[in-house]
């Protein structure tokens, strides 16, 4: 029964009146397109994540790919499966119509908190946390769609900073080519790679450039291109050279930095085409 439930919303012929089946305990999200939330699911009993999605800016989201059959947010989440992503167990849409997604409850902090706060628990074990978040974008990709938001904000690690897992696929497309033509404009501008704020053809190589921001502040505690900017035209600025990783981090393995700086190439021929060879690349790294 609760099989065909879950069918029945995703197909959706089965309005969710939220305030019925879900108890709020608190917001504790409130974003640019969606309000998320920890909530008691008394159907299940279980406390889960509840997104709901603004249905004006969804939609006006969505405009951009009139004439194409773009699957929603909730038909990519569930489509991916790895430890290191958020496990999305239901969406479908609300009697007010807008769209929502039932999700594991994740304790823990938003990795840009813990860069910020330059935690020691997350600087020991930040190497396992880029290995996890590297096999997250690895499993988005051979399933094939491009996240499109890759950034510190969007990896939550674990309150003792071991384990770290992807989320929000609300910018996902299809890694086809309908879905990379220029003008997808879209992306945290600290972290957006130079053909998209240049407007030009897309691939999935944008959110190895976005990791590799994120890599880099992983280590450094800042972005590669620090400024004061505080508009998307900070994005303006990822065509030019970065400060060196090993200046901002001494200590870090020469590899490492190298590998780093290679995802954040601006041209996208030079940076690596999958994410298997950025770990591979830093096998050999030394760890300290």
């Amino acid at each position: 029964m609760e099989l065909w439930r879950n069918i029945k919303s995703w197909l959706g012929g089965d309005r969710v009146d939220i305030n019925e089946r879900f108890e709020l305990l608190r917001e504790a999200v409130h974003g640019t397109m969606s309000q998320f939330y920890m909530a008691l699911d008394r159907r299940s009993g279980q406390t889960v994540g509840l997104k709901v999605l603004d249905r004006e800016k969804t939609a006006k989201f969505e405009h951009r790919f009139r004439g194409l059959k773009k699957p929603s947010e909730g038909e990519i989440a569930t489509k991916l499966s790895h430890p290191a992503i958020v496990e999305t167990h239901e969406y479908g849409k609300t009697t007010t119509d807008d769209a929502y997604l039932v999700m594991e409850y994740l304790t823990g902090q938003g990795m840009n908190t813990l860069i910020q706060a330059a935690a020691d628990s997350f600087a020991q074990h930040r190497w396992e946390l880029l290995r996890q978040a590297a096999g997250a974008l690895a499993a988005v990709h051979e399933a094939g769609f491009i996240h499109r938001d890759i950034c510190p904000r969007n990896f939550v690690v674990s309150p003792d900073c071991t384990t770290v897992k992807l989320i929000d696929f609300g910018l996902s497309v299809p890694d086809t080519p309908d879905f990379c033509h220029p003008g997808n404009r879209t992306g945290t501008p600290r972290y957006m790679s130079p053909e998209i704020v240049r407007r030009r053809a897309t691939d999935r190589r944008v959110d190895i450039f976005s990791f590799g921001v994120t890599a880099y502040e992983m280590f450094a505690y800042q972005t590669p291109w620090p400024s004061s900017i505080k508009t998307g035209n900070i994005a303006l600025g990822h065509d030019k050279p970065p400060v060196p990783l090993i200046e901002c981090c001494p200590g870090i393995d020469p590899k490492l930095a190298e590998s780093i700086h290679r995802c954040i190439e601006p041209v996208p021929d030079q940076r690596p085409s999958e994410v298997a060879e950025f770990l591979m690349a830093i096998e050999a790294c030394d760890e300290t």
